[in-house]
C-alpha cells in the first residue's frame, strides 16, 4: 500500500500524523495534570476553613445571642465567595457542578474531558454543644476551566497553524523536488522512444541536477550513436543498391543476350525440323522453357532494380506493381490510395517505398491467404505514411519480421523512419512513416 502512494502523500502523512499525535498528547497531559493543578491552587482555601470555623465558634461561645451572631456572619458572606455556611437541615450536599457557577464559554465536552477534583472542605459550627451547620469551602472553578480552555484553544490553533505551514512548505518542497524528477522521467521516456533532440532541464537539488546532466550526456551519446548507426545503414543500403544494380546489369547484359540467342536458335530449329515430328515437339518444349526463363529473368531484374522508377515516376511504377499483383492473384480484391505528390519522390526514398509495397504484397500473396488488400501511401505534413492492410491469417507467433521485412526495416531506419507490423480487428497492418520533402513541396515553399 505504501509503495503505491505518491511522494507528496508520503511526505504529508508522517507530518500530519506527528502533529495530530502532538495534539492528542497535549489533551492527555491536560487531563492528567489539570486535576492535581486545580487541587494545589485551592489548597490554601481549604486550609483556611478550619481557622475561620474555630474563630466563629469562639465568637459564638462568647456571644449572648449566638444565633444572631451566626445569622450576622452568614449575611456577611457573599454568594459568590468560595466560603459558604451550610445548615444541617434542608441543605443538599454540594456536587462538582456547584463549583461551576459562572461557566459559560467552555463547551461541555471539554468539561467532561477534565476530571474535577474533590474540592469540598467542611468544619462544624457548634452552638451550646449543638451542631447547627458547617462552614464549607466550595470554590468556583469556572475561571480555572476557562483558562485551561483558552490554553487548549491556543495549543490547538498553534498545531493547526503548524500543520498548515508545514503542509505548505512540504508541498512547495515536494513540487520543487518532483518537477525535476518529472522532467527527468519524461526525458528518459523520449530517449526510450529514440528522441534525443530535446534536452532535459537541469534543475532541483544537486543530486537531481547531476542525474539530469548525466541523462543529457547519455542522450547526446545515444544521439551520436544513432546517427552513426543510420549513416552506417545508409551506406549499407547504398552498397546493396550498387550491388543489385551491378548484378542486374550483369544479368541483363550477359544472361539476356544468351537467352535471346537460345530462343532464336530454337525457333530456327523448329522451322528446320518441322517435318520431323517428334524432334519438332522437343524443340517446342525448349522454346517454352526459354521463354519461361526470360520471364523469370525479367522478374528478377525488376526485383533487383526497378529501372522504370526513374523513367515513369514512383506513382506509375507502383500502379504497375498493382497490375502485376492483380494478374497473379485475380481472386484478391486490391484497393489503393496513392498520393499524386509521390511523383516528386526519387532516389533511395522512392526505391524504399517501392520495395516496401512490393515486399508486403509478396507476403500477402505467399502467406496471408487474404481476400482483400488495401494499400495507402499519402504525404501528411512532411511525412510519408504507408499502410498495407489485409484480412488474411496474420503473421506467425514469434516471427513478426521475416527476412524481407527485416531488410525493409533496415532501409527505413537508414532513412530515419519507422516500420511496424501489428494485428488488430482480424486484419494485419504494415505501417511505415518516412520523413520526406517532395519536389512539389519544395517548389511551393520556395
Amino acid at each position: 500500500m505504501w509503495q503505491r502512494l505518491s511522494f507528496r502523500t508520503r511526505l504529508f502523512l508522517p507530518l500530519g500524523a506527528s502533529l495530530l499525535a502532538a495534539l492528542i498528547l497535549g489533551g492527555i497531559l491536560l487531563q492528567i495534570f489539570s486535576t492535581h493543578q486545580l487541587a494545589d491552587e485551592h489548597e490554601p482555601g481549604r486550609r483556611s476553613i478550619a481557622t475561620i470555623t474555630a474563630a466563629l465558634n469562639d465568637a459564638l461561645r462568647a456571644s449572648d445571642n449566638p444565633q444572631e451572631t451566626l445569622d450576622a456572619f452568614v449575611r456577611s458572606l457573599d454568594a459568590s465567595t468560595d466560603i459558604q455556611f451550610r445548615p444541617m437541615e434542608g441543605a443538599p450536599p454540594p456536587s462538582p457542578k456547584d463549583a461551576l457557577r459562572n461557566l459559560k464559554a467552555v463547551p461541555q465536552w471539554f468539561v467532561n474531558l477534565i476530571t474535577l477534583p474533590e474540592m469540598e472542605a467542611a468544619s462544624p459550627v457548634v452552638i451550646d454543644g449543638r451542631h447547627v451547620g458547617d462552614i464549607v469551602f466550595l470554590p468556583d472553578l469556572s475561571a480555572d476551566l476557562f483558562e485551561k480552555w483558552i490554553g487548549f484553544l491556543a495549543l490547538t490553533s498553534l498545531v493547526a497553524v503548524l500543520m498548515v505551514l508545514t503542509g505548505i512548505v512540504a508541498y512547495v518542497f515536494a513540487g520543487s523536488a518532483l518537477r525535476p524528477l518529472q522532467h527527468l522521467g519524461e526525458g528518459l521516456t523520449r530517449m526510450r522512444r529514440g528522441d534525443y533532440t530535446k534536452p532535459i532541464p537541469v534543475a532541483g537539488p544537486p543530486e537531481i541536477r547531476r542525474s539530469c546532466e548525466e541523462a543529457n550526456a547519455l542522450a547526446a551519446t545515444l544521439a551520436q550513436l544513432s546517427q552513426d548507426n543510420r549513416d552506417l545503414m545508409h551506406r549499407l543500403v547504398s552498397l546493396q543498391d550498387d550491388e543489385r544494380r551491378d548484378l542486374a546489369r550483369e544479368l541483363h547484359d550477359e544472361l539476356g543476350p544468351l537467352l535471346f540467342s537460345i530462343r532464336a536458335g530454337t525457333i530456327a530449329l523448329i522451322e528446320i525440323t518441322r517435318p520431323a515430328g517428334n524432334l519438332g515437339n522437343s524443340a517446342q518444349d525448349v522454346l517454352q522453357s526459354v521463354e519461361a526463363l526470360q520471364q523469370t529473368n525479367r522478374r528478377i531484374l525488376d526485383r533487383l532494380r526497378p529501372l522504370y522508377i526513374e523513367e515513369l515516376g514512383l506513382p506509375t511504377s507502383v500502379q504497375t506493381l498493382f497490375r502485376n499483383f492483380r494478374k497473379q492473384a485475380p481472386h484478391v480484391d486490391l484497393t489503393d490510395t496513392i498520393d499524386p505528390r509521390l511523383d516528386g519522390i526519387d532516389g533511395p526514398l522512392a526505391q524504399t517505398v517501392y520495395r516496401l509495397i512490393q515486399e508486403a504484397l509478396t507476403n500477402v500473396l505467399r502467406h496471408a491467404e487474404a481476400n482483400h488488400v488495401q494499400v495507402q501511401a499519402v504525404v501528411v505534413e512532411g511525412t510519408l505514411v504507408i499502410e498495407i492492410a489485409d484480412d488474411g491469417g496474420g503473421f506467425p507467433a514469434g516471427n513478426v519480421f521475416g527476412r524481407g521485412l527485416t531488410g525493409m526495416h533496415e532501409r527505413v531506419r537508414a532513412l530515419s523512419g519507422s516500420l511496424s507490423l501489428l494485428r488488430a480487428d482480424q486484419r494485419t497492418y504494415v505501417r511505415c512513416r518516412l520523413p520526406v520533402e517532395t519536389t512539389r513541396d519544395a517548389t511551393s515553399s520556395g
